[in-house]
C-alpha cells in the first residue's frame, strides 16, 4: 500500500466517508482514516441508525398495545422480547458499517483503520501518523487533510456518567432491561426521541430541562404542540430546572434539580437518567493544535467558506466546525470539500437543511421559524393545514399535528416550513426542494398531489398562506 495520497480525510462517519468517496469519484487518490473499527461513525454505530431502529421497533409495540383494537385487530397479551429487540438493531448496524465498507472499495478509497492525527504540516505536503489497532504508529503523506472527526457526548457538571445507572446516549442504546423509571436531563432531539424509545415500552420518563421549552431552537408552535403531544403519550416535563447533581445508589439514581432562575431545589429520584444536554466537536489527539490550526473559545475548528482552517491544505467539515450538528449537513460538506479539493465550485445553501426529530408524531423544520422572521423585521404570511382535515391521516388513524408554510408577503418566496404530524421528515424534503429551486408558496400549491396522500397537507398550507385553502 503506498503511503502517499492527494486527501486524506480523518474520520470515517457521515462527513468523513462520502468526502473520501466523492474525492475518489472525482480522480483523487483518497484514504479515509477511523478509529472506530467500524465506519458510519457516531450517526451509524450509537446514534441515528440504532436509535431509529429501536424507536421502530418500540413504535410498533406502542401500537399493538393501543392502535390495533381501532383497527378491528385483536391480539392478546403483546410482550416485549427486549433481547431480540437488541439484536435486530445490532444487526441493521453491522448491515450498514458493512455496507459503507464496501462502498470505500467500490470507489478504490483506502480504509485506514487507527488513530489519526497531524504530524507535520508543510506548504505542499502534509504528514498524517496513524496509530494502529496494535499499537504501531504509520506515517502517511497527503496534499489535502480533510478533519471529520465529529463530536462527542457534551458532560453535564456534577454528574459522572457510568453507562450503566447514568447514561448518554450511547448507553441508553444498550440498556439490558427495561427500566421502572428514567430521567432524561435536556428536552432536545436525542432526549425525547430515546425518552419515546423507553416510554413506549413501559419506563416512566421525565424530563429535566434547562431552559422553559422543550426542542430549542424549533419553531415556537411546534415546541408548544409537541409538548402537548408527549405529555398526552405519558411524558413528564420539568422546565426551566436546572440539575446540580445525579449521585446513583442501590434504589436509583437521585438527581437533584432547582429553578434556573433561582429558588427552592428538589430531588428527583429514577432507575436510569439519560444526560443528553447535547454534543461538543471532537478533537483531541487530532494534532490541530501543533499544526496551528486555529480553534474557537466553544471548541470548534475554524474555516472558510471552501471549508479550508487558516493552514493551507487542512480543512475541516461536518460537527468540528458547527453549525446544524446533523448527518446530512456533514454529508453535503464532505461532497462541497471534496469537490473544491478537485478544482469544481461548490456551494451548500445552509437555509434548506431540515432537521427532524423521530419521535412520534415526527416534528421537522427547515429555514426560518417565524420568531426568527419577526426579530428579522421580514414580513410574511403563514399558512397552516391541521392533520384531522387530511383525509390520508384519518384513514391511518394518525391525525395529531400540522403543516406551516412561511412565506415572503412581498415576493411570495417560501422562507421555512414546519410540520408536526406522521411522517413529517418526510413531507418537509418537497419544501426543501422548492426552497432550494427559490419556489413561492403558489409553486407548492398550483402542484397536483396525489390524493389521498399525507402530502396533501403541505400542499393546503400553501394555499393557505394565500387564504385560500380548500379543505378546511
Amino acid at each position: 500500500m503506498s503511503d502517499t495520497f492527494d486527501v486524506i480525510v480523518i474520520g470515517g462517519g457521515p462527513g468523513g466517508y462520502v468526502c473520501a468517496i466523492r474525492a475518489a469519484q472525482l480522480g483523487l487518490k483518497a484514504a479515509c482514516i477511523e478509529s472506530r473499527g467500524a465506519l458510519g461513525g457516531t450517526c451509524t454505530n450509537v446514534g441515528c441508525i440504532p436509535s431509529k431502529a429501536l424507536l421502530q421497533s418500540s413504535h410498533l409495540f406502542d401500537e399493538a398495545n393501543h392502535a390495533f383494537a381501532a383497527h378491528g385487530i385483536k391480539v392478546g397479551k403483546v410482550e416485549i422480547d427486549l433481547a431480540t429487540m437488541m439484536a435486530r438493531k445490532n444487526d441493521v448496524v453491522k448491515q450498514t458499517t458493512a455496507g459503507i465498507e464496501y462502498l470505500l472499495k467500490k470507489n478504490k478509497v483506502t480504509y485506514i483503520k487507527g488513530f489519526g492525527r497531524i504530524a507535520k504540516t508543510a506548504r505542499d505536503a502534509h504528514q498524517v501518523a496513524v496509530k494502529g489497532p496494535d499499537g504501531n504508529e504509520t506515517n502517511y503523506t497527503t496534499k489535502y487533510v480533510v478533519l471529520a472527526t465529529g463530536s462527542d457526548v457534551t458532560p453535564l457538571p456534577g454528574v459522572t456518567i457510568d453507562e450503566k445507572q447514568v447514561v448518554s446516549s450511547t448507553g441508553a442504546l444498550v440498556l439490558s432491561k427495561v427500566p421502572a423509571s428514567m430521567i432524561v436531563i435536556g428536552a432536545g432531539v436525542i432526549g425525547l426521541e430515546m425518552g419515546s424509545v423507553w416510554r413506549r415500552l413501559g419506563t416512566e420518563v421525565t424530563v429535566v430541562e434547562f431552559l422553559d421549552v422543550i426542542l430549542p431552537p424549533m419553531d415556537g408552535e411546534v415546541r408548544k404542540q409537541m409538548q402537548r403531544i408527549l405529555e398526552k403519550q405519558g411524558m413528564k416535563f420539568k422546565l426551566g430546572q436546572k440539575v446540580t447533581s445525579a449521585k446513583p445508589g442501590k434504589d436509583g439514581v437521585a438527581v437533584t434539580i432547582e429553578p434556573a432562575k433561582g429558588g427552592a431545589g428538589e430531588t428527583l429520584s429514577a432507575e436510569v437518567v439519560l444526560v443528553a444536554i447535547g454534543r461538543r466537536p471532537f478533537i483531541a489527539g487530532a494534532g490541530l493544535e501543533a499544526a496551528g490550526v486555529k480553534i474557537s473559545n466553544r471548541g470548534f475548528v475554524e474555516a472558510d467558506e471552501n471549508y479550508q482552517t487558516n493552514i493551507e491544505g487542512i480543512f475541516a467539515i461536518g460537527d468540528v466546525i458547527g453549525g446544524q450538528m446533523l448527518a446530512h449537513k456533514a454529508e453535503d460538506e464532505g461532497v462541497a470539500c471534496a469537490e473544491i479539493l478537485a478544482g469544481q465550485p461548490s456551494h451548500i445553501n445552509y437555509d434548506a437543511i431540515a432537521g427532524v426529530v423521530y419521535t412520534w408524531p415526527e416534528v421537522a423544520g427547515i429555514g426560518k421559524t417565524e420568531e426568527q422572521l419577526k426579530d428579522a423585521g421580514i414580513a410574511y404570511n403563514v399558512g397552516k393545514f391541521p392533520f384531522t382535515a387530511n383525509g390520508r391521516a384519518r384513514a391511518n388513524g394518525d391525525t395529531e399535528g400540522f403543516a406551516k408554510i412561511l412565506a415572503d408577503a412581498k415576493t411570495d418566496r417560501v422562507l421555512g416550513c414546519h410540520i408536526v404530524g406522521p411522517a413529517a421528515g418526510d413531507l418537509i424534503m418537497e419544501v426543501a426542494v422548492a426552497m432550494e429551486f427559490g419556489a413561492s408558496s403558489e409553486d407548492i400549491a398550483r402542484t397536483c398531489h396525489a390524493h389521498p396522500q399525507l402530502g396533501e397537507t403541505v400542499k393546503e398550507a400553501a394555499l393557505a398562506a394565500d387564504k385560500r385553502a380548500l379543505h378546511i
